[in-house]
């Protein structure tokens, strides 16, 4: 039996207080990252022990180490050189550094009110030029420093996730969800597209207990014009916005069609897209309402 152990990836996220590890943790979380914040860093030995034992379910960990004091940097020194012995050479720890210029920083805190934690209820100033020398041996350990003074948090999530991402990873997800509007309209949607004007496969009596995953109530559905013209239109619309969203730096986005019931029309719609736009996207198809209201109007 083998006894090779599964690749784990390790990133560590540190820098300067106000450089924007926030946005970082949370790009690394939409990449499928298993992130923790403010680990101590003499902990890390421990969590690498159960990430380890975890059977695989954590192949990629971000590890924000918010480093204020020199002994939490001789800590972490410690732990990088112990975890990078052979007996653990499956797994690869990355640094990511994260800098801005002291005029920058001292301008965000001045924007978010709040005090830099080393200043000790003095100048901002004083307590990033600390921090800087503190940091100054980490910066050079690591594998990778993004410098955030020009940038807006969705190019800092973008560089993020160009650096990071894998060919199994999606940083841009389309959720399509059929709905029944007599049961509300999903309160996730970003989009909401109704579809009861359509005519409705229930009022022929053998479809009426058939749902649109079967072809026949699909092929109904789909076979009028007012049906085509309404496919053209949307997909027209989303052809547009779904790459304004994901331009924006949003991580998913739900399209939501609804019918009266949400089992014949809205079901054969939502598969419809969901078709379609796989061919450029990650897409993501429920159908919340389909089991629901059986024998009623749909």
């Amino acid at each position: 039996m083998s006894d090779l152990k599964k690749e784990i990836e390790i990133v560590i996220i540190t820098g300067m207080s106000g450089a924007g590890k926030t946005v970082a943790v949370q790009s690394f979380e939409d990449l499928g990252y298993f992130c923790v914040d403010n680990l101590p860093p003499a902990l890390i030995p421990k969590f690498v022990d159960l990430i380890e034992g975890s059977n695989g379910s954590m192949s990629k960990v971000a590890l924000v180490i918010d480093l204020r004091s020199q002994s939490f940097f001789e800590d972490l020194f410690k732990t990088i050189d112990t975890i990078s012995v052979p007996a653990h050479y499956h797994l690869h720890v990355k640094i990511l550094f994260l800098d801005a210029k002291d005029n920058k920083l001292v301008q965000r805190y001045k924007e978010t009110r709040r005090s830099h934690p080393l200043s000790k209820g003095g100048l901002p100033l004083d307590g990033i030029l600390e921090e800087r020398e503190l940091l100054e041996e980490m910066k050079g350990r690591a594998q990778q420093i993004i410098d955030t003074t020009d940038l807006k948090p969705v190019q800092l999530r973008e560089k993020i996730i160009e650096s990071y991402k894998t060919n199994t990873t999606s940083s841009f997800v389309v959720n399509v969800v059929s709905f029944g509007f007599k049961y509300g309209i999903p309160i996730d949607a970003d989009l909401a597209f109704d579809v009861r004007f359509l005519p409705n496969p229930h009022y022929i009596e053998h479809m009426r207990p058939k749902t649109g995953l079967e072809e026949e109530v699909s092929s109904y559905v789909l076979k009028w014009g007012e049906t085509q013209q309404l496919i053209t239109k949307l997909k027209d619309l989303l052809d547009f916005m779904l790459p304004q969203y994901k331009r924006e730096g949003k991580s998913q986005v739900v399209i939501a069609i609804g019918c009266t019931g949400g089992k014949h029309r809205s079901v054969t719609l939502a598969e419809y897209f969901s078709k379609e736009f796989s061919k450029e996207y990650d897409v993501r198809t429920s159908h919340r309402d389909i089991d629901k209201g059986k024998g009623r109007i749909h």
